[in-house]
């Protein structure tokens, strides 16, 4: 099954490193490195906006837009925005918030038969509501 890697590993993986590693970053990287390795990665457009937001040096955003070309953006469809709302709305009335991006990766990991990693213990609260398959990182 192919990953839809979220933002916040995409963070842990792209950031210099100024102290050692955890034991649960290590294993993000390890197991991030594999995906990598075996072209199991998948990205969308509003996950690498989110990774080029908030760079005010021009060359370190060049940089990384290159390095994340690498990736084609699926094709985000009416009927993810549709299921993204939906999921918000199941969420909502369940008392768990949380934002549209975050509803819309959840629509297109289901629509596309996706798994999805991150590090954003949000989606263990979606995921009560949501039959996602979400990537587990022991503590």
């Amino acid at each position: 099954m192919n990953v839809l890697v979220d933002t916040s590993v995409w963070s842990l993986i792209l950031r210099k490193q100024s102290k050692p590693l955890t034991q649960r970053e290590n294993t993000v990287k390890i197991i991030f490195q594999e995906y990598l390795e075996n072209s199991r990665i998948q990205m969308i457009g509003p996950i690498r906006q989110e990774l080029l937001s908030g760079i005010s040096e021009i060359n370190t955003f060049k940089n990384l837009r290159e390095h994340l070309l690498a990736f084609d953006d699926l094709e985000i469809k009416t009927e993810d925005y549709e299921t993204a709302a939906n999921f918000f709305n199941i969420c909502m009335k369940k008392g768990i918030q949380g934002s549209h991006i975050d509803f819309l990766i959840c629509a297109i990991a289901i629509n596309h038969n996706l798994s999805i990693f991150t590090l954003d213990k949000d989606f263990i609260n979606y995921s009560k509501y949501i039959d996602l398959n979400l990537i587990k990182i022991s503590e």
